[in-house]
């Protein structure tokens, strides 16, 4: 994992501002004018504002993929955005993994309304054990969810897994007696090289 050094005067911030259509009342503009006050008093060099106008429960934002990419680029040092549920919506373990691929970038990250999200800061190791934690336990009711769901299934008689191939043996042994290649046979009949072998090894032997 990247090291990060503590932020200093020197240090290349981007910026992350996001508002969608369900966020009545509130402009982006907003956001961006509090970080860049914020980014002035730290001393900071703002080096690249991302801002998305959409939804926050997806990570295909154009901005902030391009953000992802100059931060594995090292284009920035910091990204600071104005609150975690500006950076994502997507639920725990994604966020968890967002700020986790920042900081294997080596880029840190800060939240200006929330003290706490700083990767820089004494309150780091504290934050990311919880995050996690919460974000085991996401995955552990997911499972159950899943498990629960082919239970259901079961007990109504759904056929689980992928659907049985029926393998004609013989007309495969008759197609290979005039002269058809595997793979002709395998195109035609729509199955596997080794699934046509195998149907015609267990063929009986003609004595």
């Amino acid at each position: 994992m990247a090291r990060q050094s503590l932020p200093h005067q020197n240090t290349r911030v981007a910026i992350y501002a996001r508002v969608s259509t369900k966020d009545k009342g509130q402009e982006v503009e907003n956001q961006l004018r509090q970080l860049r006050e914020f980014s002035t008093l730290q001393g900071w060099t703002i080096v690249r504002e991302f801002v998305d106008h959409e939804t926050g429960s997806t990570n295909d934002r154009a901005d902030f993929q391009a953000m992802f990419r100059e931060a594995s680029q090292r284009k920035f040092d910091v990204l600071l955005f104005w609150a975690l549920d500006r950076l994502s919506r997507e639920g725990v373990l994604e966020t968890l993994q967002h700020l986790n691929r920042l900081t294997a970038c080596g880029v840190g990250y800060r939240s200006f309304t929330e003290q706490y999200f700083d990767s820089c800061g004494v309150f780091k190791d504290a934050v990311i054990a919880i995050i996690a934690t919460i974000a085991k336990q996401e995955r552990v009711r997911i499972s159950q969810r899943v498990r629960a769901g082919l239970d259901v299934a079961r007990a109504k008689g759904t056929r689980l897994g992928r659907p049985k191939v029926v393998v004609d043996a013989a007309g495969i042994a008759n197609l290979r007696a005039q002269g058809h290649s595997w793979r002709e046979i395998t195109e035609e009949m729509g199955i596997g090289k080794g699934t046509a072998q195998r149907a015609v090894a267990r063929l009986p032997k003609i004595v």
